[in-house]
C-alpha cells in the first residue's frame, strides 16, 4: 500500500477535458463513496449526500446542467462555450458524483462543522479515488451556488448546501510534479 503522505502529496486535480472517456466500474465509485462515508462528523449528523449519475443519467444531468447555466446565467453573460463544456462532459468523464449537505434538522452543531464535515468526505472520496488510478476533480463554485441546483437535487432545507461536482474517470495526462508556493514551515505558528 501507498504510504498515506505520498498519497497526499501526489494526488492531482484532472479537469473533465483531459479525461479519456473511458467507463468505471461501479465499484470503484462505491469504494470512493464508502470512505466519504467514514469522515469525522461532530455528533455523528453524517451530513453528506452524494448524487451519483453515469450513462444515460449523466448525459442527461450533463444537458440539464448546461441549460440550468444558460437560464442563469442570462443572455449578457451566455458564454456558448461554457455551456458546450457543461452539457458535453459526460463524453469524457464515467461517473458524476454531486456532493450536498443535508443540515440534520434542529441540530445544534454549527453550519460550518457541518460544512467542514462533507468538504473532509470530498477529500476522502479524492484520495481513494487517487488510490485506485481514478482522475478526478472537485469543481465548486457556477451552478453549484444557485438555488436551482439545490431545487434540482432536493436539497429543500435553507441551510442545505451542495458543496460541489467531483467528475471522475481516467485520464491519458502524465501526473505533474507535487509543488506548494510555500515551504509548510512558512504556514506554522509553533508555540512550546
Amino acid at each position: 500500500m501507498t504510504d498515506l503522505l505520498e498519497l497526499i502529496k501526489t494526488r492531482r486535480t484532472v479537469k473533465p477535458a483531459a479525461m479519456n472517456g473511458t467507463i468505471l466500474d461501479d465499484s470503484a465509485i462505491l469504494k470512493c463513496l464508502e470512505a466519504a462515508h467514514w469522515a469525522p462528523t461532530h455528533g455523528r449528523t453524517e451530513p453528506w449526500r452524494f448524487f451519483v449519475y453515469s450513462g444515460e443519467a449523466l448525459a442527461r444531468f450533463c444537458t440539464d446542467h448546461a441549460e440550468m447555466y444558460r437560464s442563469a446565467a442570462g443572455p449578457e453573460n451566455f458564454m456558448v462555450s461554457k455551456y458546450d463544456s457543461l452539457k458535453n462532459m459526460s463524453h469524457t468523464v464515467s461517473h458524476l458524483v454531486v456532493v450536498g449537505m443535508q443540515r440534520t434538522p434542529m441540530t445544534k452543531i454549527p453550519f460550518l462543522e457541518e460544512y467542514a464535515a462533507v468538504s473532509a468526505a470530498v477529500q476522502n472520496i479524492l484520495l481513494m479515488a487517487h488510490s485506485l488510478g481514478i482522475a478526478a476533480i472537485w469543481s465548486t463554485g457556477g451552478m453549484a451556488l444557485k438555488p436551482e441546483m439545490k431545487a434540482y437535487l432536493g436539497l429543500q432545507q435553507q441551510e442545505d448546501e451542495v458543496v460541489g461536482f467531483i467528475y471522475l474517470g481516467k485520464t491519458d495526462k502524465e501526473d505533474i510534479p507535487a509543488t506548494r508556493k510555500t515551504p509548510v514551515a512558512d504556514k506554522i505558528h509553533w508555540t512550546k
